[in-house]
């Protein structure tokens, strides 16, 4: 699964991992490593648990959220039972399966009918195509094979898997590529197949449309006749609103932007989400932060506080400092972590032990050597931009050389940070339901190798053994209690090692035209974003809704790098891909429409 608003942002986009937002807009002791231990729980850890519903471990990040609206799972004393032949294997043995039953009457935009095989050309498309932009969950699956039908899919995996929810989000047509086991050369500027609502007629790098898909079986059928989706980046995108270029927005807040959106033809409406916005530092060899000492330094020598009053308090008053790391507040979230650690003193006395010194200019120097700090936002992200001109002045009082090096939303999600090409960025995390989708982002064999095949979404090359292995821990623990401790622990570890900071859980909005639109407000905190726009109201009757998007894609692959971008995806594949499960506007998991109910999950062992 991805993350993005990188998945813009994660988050292919599956929904594992999280999506980066990009739009808008360690104690001096502390050492990472280079060899992480990815210790994955064994069968009869998780077996042991009889009584525990597998249900619980798809609680969202959000503290409203209840395992009882995610269902139950079905686990046993006997071993899995065995599938049928075909389909792609693996070697391994089956600790858990999960067995899900396709509605007969699912088919595809042509007519065809959605079976076992696209799931298996999901898996292998997701686990072998080069440059995935990351395979956790599916590395886990052992056989994707046909049940008692083609439309009953049995997915075996070799381990207790909790964050199972995370798998099969933008499931692939077998019959749409040419290679399921390498798809990098498909949908870089269209997706021809889909199995929602919508399907995609055309896109370009000016426009998109989306018309209904008339073998559409579900209930949620498309009330308009099209969706037509053109770019209008964040410095335009009001403008284009209150002239009537675009009906709907889904703009980033900033101080100001309330008088900015005010006008009598357009309402605003604002959530609390699963997303958030740090600032990551990065720790790639090479880099000046792959210094754990300059990194705490770093940290220690921003005032969070007045930050946040200077940047957030005028956009939300009662907006509150984030102190989970990379969650939002919930069960996940540890107490008494990051925060505010603003001590002058306290930094110096980190460089001067580390062997740094202040030159003649007043900069921290190692061996005669200013690290030169690059500062990567999405450039035009007014917000961000602010933030840049707020703070550099006070880091070089500080003593540090940080220079402001932006690029537009395809550079930066694209190209700059898969490449590790920044020292620190900002931008904004759109989490799933389930913290499965922290393994991807912060997992240290999740980083980008030749080894590996330069798989994973660990951006930031943190490599920290311990919260590696609580990381791969947590999910293949099914007892909820223990499996929050798991991540609660991980996210302790990121905080000795000061690799991010997390600045607001960032309330998500939406502007929009009530003269030409209406019934916008339903989904709006959803992880898929304005999911339902197919089935909004078309107002003044010309035939379709216009949304204004702060970024556009550059190719639109779910598979490979082109969905690490919120914006790609929300605009792209999850519009005309099915999901497995769908997420909901409280940030939690309900089944997927093309499925005939909860899928089993039975786990072996007892």
């Amino acid at each position: 699964m991805r993350t993005r608003k990188r998945s813009a942002s994660v988050v292919a986009l599956a929904v594992g991992l999280a999506l980066v937002a990009t739009a808008c807009g360690s104690s001096s002791s502390s050492k990472t490593t280079s060899a992480p231990t990815t210790a994955a729980a064994s069968a009869t850890t998780a077996a042991g648990s009889t009584a525990t519903t597998a249900a619980s471990a798809t609680t969202a990040a959000s503290a409203t959220t209840t395992a009882g609206t995610t269902g139950t799972a079905t686990v046993v004393s006997t071993p899995a039972a065995s599938t049928p032949a075909g389909g792609s294997t693996a070697a391994g043995g089956s600790a858990m399966t999960i067995t899900f039953e396709i509605k007969p009457e699912a088919v595809w935009d042509d007519g065809s009918p959605i079976t076992w095989k696209d799931f298996d050309c999901t898996y292998r498309a997701n686990l072998h195509t080069p440059g995935a932009i990351g395979t956790t969950g599916y590395d886990q699956i052992t056989t994707v094979k046909a049940g008692a039908s083609d439309k009953e899919v049995v997915v075996s995996l070799k381990v207790v898997y909790a964050a199972y929810k995370n798998l099969f989000f933008s499931v692939l047509k077998a019959a749409g590529v040419k290679n399921c086991d390498d798809v990098s050369g498909d949908m870089q500027n269209m997706i021809p197949f889909s199995a929602t609502n919508l399907k995609m007629q055309s896109w370009s790098p000016t426009q998109e449309v989306l018309v209904p898909n008339d073998k559409y079986w579900g209930a949620d059928k498309a009330t308009v006749k099209q969706v037509v989706m053109v770019p209008r980046p964040a410095e335009t995108e009001i403008q284009a609103l209150k002239a009537g270029e675009v009906d709907f927005i889904y703009p980033q807040f900033y101080a100001g932007i309330t008088d900015a959106l005010a006008d009598p033809n357009v309402k605003t409406s604002l959530a609390n989400s699963g997303q958030y916005e740090g600032m990551y530092l990065n720790a790639k060899d090479g880099r000046p932060f792959s210094d754990p000492a300059l990194r705490e330094a770093f940290y220690k020598s921003i005032d969070l506080d007045a930050l946040f009053k200077q940047i957030y308090i005028p956009i939300v008053p009662d907006a509150k400092l984030l102190t989970c790391g990379p969650m939002v507040p919930g069960p996940y979230c540890p107490s008494g972590i990051f925060g505010n650690k603003y001590d002058l003193a306290g930094a110096a006395k980190v460089l001067t032990a580390a062997g740094y010194a202040k030159n003649g200019d007043g900069l921290w120097a190692k061996g005669g050597k200013v690290p030169d700090i690059k500062w990567m936002v999405t450039a035009g992200n007014t917000r961000r931009e602010n933030t840049q001109a707020y703070l550099i002045p006070l880091l070089a009082k500080a003593g540090f050389k940080v220079d402001a090096d932006n690029c537009d939303s395809d550079c930066v999600f694209q190209q700059r940070q898969p490449a590790g090409d920044y020292d620190v960025a900002t931008y904004i995390n759109v989490v799933p339901p389930d913290p499965g989708a922290l393994v991807p982002v912060w997992a240290g064999d999740e980083i980008p190798t030749a080894a590996n095949g330069n798989t994973g979404q660990n951006f930031t090359w943190y490599n920290n053994a311990q919260e590696t292995k609580d990381l791969h821990d947590s999910d293949h623990e099914i007892d909820q209690t223990k499996r929050a401790a798991l991540i609660q622990d991980a996210i302790k570890q990121m905080d000795k090692d000061y690799i991010m900071i997390p600045l607001w859980q960032f309330p998500t909005s939406g502007a929009y035209r009530t003269d030409r639109v209406s019934g916008v407000d339903k989904q709006l905190a959803n992880f898929l974003a304005f999911k339902d726009i197919a089935t909004w109201t078309d107002v003044d009757g010309d035939g379709k809704i216009v949304l204004g998007a702060e970024q556009w894609p550059g190719c639109l692959n779910p598979v490979t790098n082109c969905a690490n971008s919120s914006w790609a995806v929300w605009t792209t594949s999850h519009k005309v891909l099915p999901n497995a499960w769908d997420t909901t506007n409280d940030q939690t998991y309900s089944v997927g429409p093309m499925l005939a109910g909860e899928p089993k999950v039975v786990v072996a062992g007892g």
